[in-house]
């Protein structure tokens, strides 16, 4: 059977390279980007559909909700693989710092929009989150935003890392109705991700040994491909964070019931959800 797989920050990387090869293989493949150009040039390559959606703005994200809900009567994956790094601390249209609901608020809020399809469908959804969970964070439950303190390393490791914890508590909250959720690191990906921040970041992703020493965006993507094809609970663990296609150690925090618990319902408070 053909399933229907949703996969965020499409429009180029890892999202694009896995949306190829899934197609290839038969699946139906539901791009979403934020850049039209791209976003477009994708989907009529592989010839699927697409839709053009800035994470940056929650009334967007409610309004793809909508637009799959209307489209798609079957959502067997969600991939939420939109994301980015960004330079210094800047607010969204909502208020909101601008990694933080970028990579995390609004994936949330799309996957809380689309929960009940999602269970009826007995998806999986996939939280591309990254090393960067375990080796950057200063994870403050009161400071989600960086209001605080802030340096935009921290701010995506704070991110990635409520990535891992929101694919815990989602799998905990409705595991047991039928819905897996699991998290991954793809690789340090030669892409164009990081050209929006500055510094180290900057230096990372664009400077020229870049393309020599970083993962590929096919293989990346493929690690991506990986789980969508799997079957949870036989080739992945449900609520687990994987690396290489293997699981994987994270930061201790993400193993934190509490914590997974609080960043949930403050992330819904923001997103106008309920608890």
């Amino acid at each position: 059977m053909t399933r229907t797989i949703v996969i965020t920050g499409a429009s180029d990387g890892i999202g694009a390279a896995s949306a190829k090869q899934l197609a290839q293989l038969g699946e139906e493949v539901v791009v979403v980007g934020r850049n039209p150009e791209k976003t477009a040039r994708v989907a009529r390559t592989l010839g699927v559909e697409s839709f053009v959606v800035d994470f940056s703005e929650l009334s967007q994200v409610r309004e793809l909700a909508a637009s799959l809900l209307e489209r798609y009567p079957r959502i067997d994956v969600l991939a939420n693989n939109a994301g980015g790094v960004f330079g210094e601390r800047t607010l969204t249209a909502d208020g909101y710092e601008t990694t933080f609901q970028v990579n995390h608020l609004a994936p949330f809020l799309l996957t809380n929009l689309l929960r009940e399809r999602l269970i009826e469908s007995q998806a999986s959804v996939i939280q591309t989150s990254s090393a960067a969970a375990r080796l950057f964070p200063r994870f403050d439950i009161d400071d989600l935003q960086g209001e605080h303190r802030y340096s935009s390393t921290a701010a995506y490791g704070n991110a990635k890392l409520a990535n891992v914890l929101f694919t815990k508590e989602l799998n905990r909250r409705f595991g047991d109705a039928g819905l897996s959720a699991v998290a991954f690191h793809p690789g340090v990906i030669a892409s164009n991700f990081g050209s929006t921040s500055d510094g180290p970041w900057k230096f990372l992703y664009g400077g020229p040994l870049a393309q020599r020493l970083m993962t590929s965006t096919s293989v990346g993507g493929a690690r991506l491909t990986w789980l969508a094809l799997g079957k949870p609970g036989v080739d992945w663990v449900p609520g687990g964070f994987y690396s290489n296609n293997k699981a994987a150690k994270t930061n201790r925090l993400a193993d934190d019931p509490v914590v997974a618990r609080q960043l949930w319902e403050r992330s819904a408070v923001l997103a106008d959800l309920p608890l």
